[in-house]
């Protein structure tokens, strides 16, 4: 008679961040015993260092630049307007400390056992922590990912730096390069610049946030060079070094002085000497764990998820999966990890949102489609907000009506493209979601002006 292994829980989970923590959740909702190894904080990047206290930054650069540079616009008298970074950063640290303490809260409601210390795998069942070895019928690789540099640029925390570094900084540069133009990229070009940080933005690429429709890229760029940020396409850096109390660039285009280099260039994941390859997990040459849609390994009992599997290296894509490999692990699953439905947000001056498939993309995969674009400049609260620039841009199927991608660029577009992703979930068309009716006035009109304009109906353009 063969003997059955003793295990301790039936899930243990390797990272606590915002692909962990989800998935642990919601496997002790469905009735399992859950464990979980983090070697730093629960959260992980995201909310310490990325998304929250990014987003807390850019909260304060843009009411700063809002009342200094338009306040009189809107009836507002301020002789004196300024910012104290000291306390910017005060308040997005306790932003980020709130959220801690009820991810901790969580993780207690749910009986979760956090093992602190950094875990490795010794077999499809087993996680070393320190001394000490967790052992569980199923286990979750969510060890995240880590900023990436290029040949040449040694990043010293001081001089040339990371994200990491800058959103953890307690002041302000007289002006910064930025090697990068992709979502951390243009997000930080933001916050400096409307902070009065003189932004120089450098892409090897021909456009801005290149994985966005071109469109998007065409607004993002022309908004940034009204707002004074330099922006050089198609540069090519070769090397830097710290030169004059700052950082000299070397490109293909000349030398490009800043007092701070910031090298915003894409994330690695986190997958070598962990213990994986033992294990038999198997990944691809850049290192991202391999995965099906079910966000299983090539290895029986162990998932993985979040930054670790590649794909949007985004946290609520992380806990997505996370969810799904949970229901998947109790035999309850609901549906896979559909990476098309995966929303994408850029927190730059104007916001950047996605869903689904650009124009060019879904013409590349053979669609005949047809595209309904409506102006915030049509919309009457986008006038009061004082933001008009920007539109919303619907991708269909010109044949079905069934929408394929969604693309928005102007005020508020992180909190506009959730009902688009919810039409493209439910595999709706875009007549649909302009036959909703949204309340007036809301800057969500422009998403129902966009869909009815599909079929040419935009009443209001």
């Amino acid at each position: 008679m063969t003997a059955v292994p003793n295990f301790d829980f039936d899930v243990a989970i390797l990272g606590g961040g915002m692909g962990g923590y989800p998935a642990g959740i919601r496997a002790a909702q469905l009735g399992l015993k859950v464990a979980l190894v983090e070697a730093d904080k629960l959260g992980g990047t995201c909310l310490h260092i990325g998304c929250i206290p990014t987003k807390a930054l850019l909260e304060s650069s843009e009411l700063y630049h809002r009342v200094a540079t338009r306040g009189a616009e809107f009836g507002l008298k301020a002789e004196v307007v300024g910012y104290d970074y000291p306390r910017i950063a005060q308040r997005r640290d306790a932003v980020v400390g709130q959220l801690y303490k009820g991810v901790q809260y969580l993780m207690k409601k749910n009986k979760i056992e956090v093992v602190p210390g950094k875990g490795r795998l010794r077999d499809r069942n087993t996680i070393d922590v320190g001394g000490k070895q967790v052992k569980a019928k199923n286990l979750i690789i969510a060890t995240g990912s880590t900023v990436k540099t290029l040949p040449g640029l040694e990043l010293d925390g001081q001089y040339i730096i990371s994200s990491d570094n800058a959103v953890l900084s307690k002041s302000a540069p007289e002006s910064i390069c930025i090697i990068g133009a992709g979502a951390v990229g243009v997000e930080f070009a933001t916050f400096y610049s409307e902070l009065g940080v003189k932004v120089t933005l450098l892409e090897a690429l021909d456009r801005l946030v290149p994985l966005e429709d071109e469109e998007v890229s065409k607004e993002l760029l022309s908004s940034f060079k009204k707002s004074g940020i330099d922006v050089r396409l198609g540069v090519k850096v070769s090397g830097a070094k710290k030169a004059r109390d700052g950082v000299s660039v070397d490109t293909d285009q000349g030398e490009v002085w800043a007092k701070q280099l910031l090298v915003a260039v894409g994330r690695a994941a986190v997958s070598k000497e962990l213990g994986f390859e033992q294990v038999g997990v198997q990944t691809h040459p850049n290192g991202f764990i391999k995965v099906d849609e079910w966000m299983r390994t090539s290895v029986d009992g162990v998932h993985a998820i979040g930054d670790v599997v590649g794909g949007y290296l985004l946290a609520h894509a992380a806990s997505h999966e996370g969810i799904v490999a949970a229901e998947d692990i109790a035999g309850q699953r609901v549906a896979p990890m559909d990476q098309a439905l995966v929303t994408r947000c850029t927190y730059s001056h104007p916001q950047i949102a996605s869903v689904g498939l650009t124009e060019k993309q879904a013409r590349d995969k053979g669609h005949e489609v047809k595209v309904g674009r409506f102006p915030f400049s049509a919309i009457g609260r986008a006038q009061i907000h004082g933001e008009t620039g920007g539109f919303v841009k619907i991708v269909a199927d010109a044949k079905s009506g069934q929408m394929l991608g969604t693309h928005i660029v102007g005020a508020e577009a992180t909190e506009l493209i959730a009902e688009p992703a919810l039409t493209q979930l439910f595999q709706g068309d875009a007549w649909e979601l302009g036959r909703n009716i949204h309340p007036h006035p809301t800057l969500s009109e422009a998403v129902m002006e966009a869909a009815m304009a599909v079929d040419g109906h935009a009443i209001h353009f």
